[in-house]
């Protein structure tokens, strides 16, 4: 067997061993990664936010204005807790929290739409809150808007025609609705296949950055490139683990959408793994320190997540961010994988991705080359 060979497969063994007797980084690495499995698609269990708590405030009282309380009773977007004519008494609820939003059924409502002109209805939602603030606008709209479409087919059918052709006369044009790639519309359907990319990236890079740093700190820190490769090869080991966890096991659990394209997916991982190990060996090797890299990288991940491009249009962000987000291998990884896992797209759609996590592994190995490797008066 070669040097370089020997090298390899020592370092993979010695690497994969440090991994499992290393507390800290068997926690961060291993642990850690399967309790955010469990824990953080917890709180998104129900997926779409239903009954918001809201008011109505009714200063006609007719019938018409009963009748979109009705409708807004009947939605499942929300819960009317309070039906009132005081919009002070909706407003001072609004503000005690105990409702996120009311409807504002106005004066003379009902006689203004018999006549013909413009009735408006002031809906107030709780701006600070996008969730629930949708949830109100949709849930009165949709109650409005089916007790308006009632009222004009009366008016067509008062008119002379009859109930289908009222109806096809109120709308000429319909819409079909199909949300793709997440079809219930789920918060978690969307948020968390992307943060399980982000969380792999952090527990792999912290746990990486440790053990060199523990090696750095022993004075190991130095070897060949065969055994670089070695020490890559046992840490990318792991982290595939915890990708097939989450992609395999996690997604299947928490039914999200997946298995769009099972195999490219796994081949992304084989790709995203390697790049976050070897960032995470050169910042170990730059840190120099066990400790700094949990100091450093722990506040780096909502920075990530918001320069990744799945919770802002990437269009949205200042000129040097878009450049600077390329250097995580968080951007190129949670792309790639909502395009395989979720939307089925074949593997060639994503080799721009592909290419640039490769040239992340590439660089990240030149710099352990130069930086790293043993002098020619260290192997004398």
């Amino acid at each position: 067997m070669s040097e370089p060979t020997q090298g390899f497969t020592a370092a993979w063994r010695d690497t994969a061993l440090a991994v499992l007797r290393d507390k800290g980084v068997l926690l961060i690495m291993l642990l850690a990664p399967i309790i955010y499995g469990f824990f953080y698609p917890w709180p998104y269990g129900t997926q779409a936010v239903t009954r918001v708590p809201v008011a109505v405030v009714d200063q006609d009282h007719s019938g018409l204005s009963r009748q979109i309380a009705r409708f807004a009773m009947a939605s499942p977007r929300l819960d009317v807790r309070m039906v009132t004519s005081d919009v002070h008494e909706a407003q001072q609820a609004l503000w005690r929290g105990e409702i996120e939003g009311y409807a504002l059924l106005p004066q003379d409502l009902k006689r203004n739409v018999l006549r013909g002109t413009p009735a408006v209805v002031t809906i107030e939602g709780n701006g600070a809150y996008a969730l629930l603030n949708k949830a109100v606008l949709y849930g009165f709209s949709e109650a409005v808007g089916t007790v308006s479409a009632g009222v004009e087919i009366r008016k067509l059918q008062a008119g002379g025609q009859g109930a289908v052709q009222a109806a096809r006369s109120r709308s000429p044009l319909n819409t079909q609705l199909v949300p793709l790639f997440n079809p219930s519309e789920g918060y978690g359907s969307y948020v968390v296949p992307a943060v399980a990319l982000l969380i792999l990236q952090q527990t792999l890079l912290m746990g990486a950055a440790m053990l060199a740093g523990t090696w750095a700190e022993a004075r190991r820190l130095r070897a060949g490139m065969g055994a670089w490769l070695g020490r890559l090869g046992a840490l990318s080991g792991f982290g595939v683990l915890s990708g097939v966890f989450y992609f395999g096991w996690v997604f299947f659990l928490q039914d999200y959408p997946r298995g769009g394209n099972p195999f490219g997916a796994l081949v992304l991982l084989l790709f995203y793994v390697p790049a976050i190990c070897v960032l995470g060996l050169l910042l170990g090797c730059w840190f120099r320190d066990r400790e700094r890299a949990l100091q450093v990288l722990l506040f780096t991940a909502l920075p990530m997540a918001f320069l990744s491009g799945f919770s802002w249009p990437v269009e949205a962000l200042p000129a040097p961010l878009q450049a600077l987000r390329w250097l995580f291998p968080s951007t190129a990884g949670i792309q790639a994988s909502l395009r395989l896992n979720q939307m089925g797209a074949p593997l060639h759609d994503v080799l721009p991705y592909l290419g640039a996590l490769v040239a992340m592994v590439v660089a990240g190995l030149l710099v352990l080359w130069i930086a790293a490797t043993p002098r020619k008066a260290e192997r004398v």
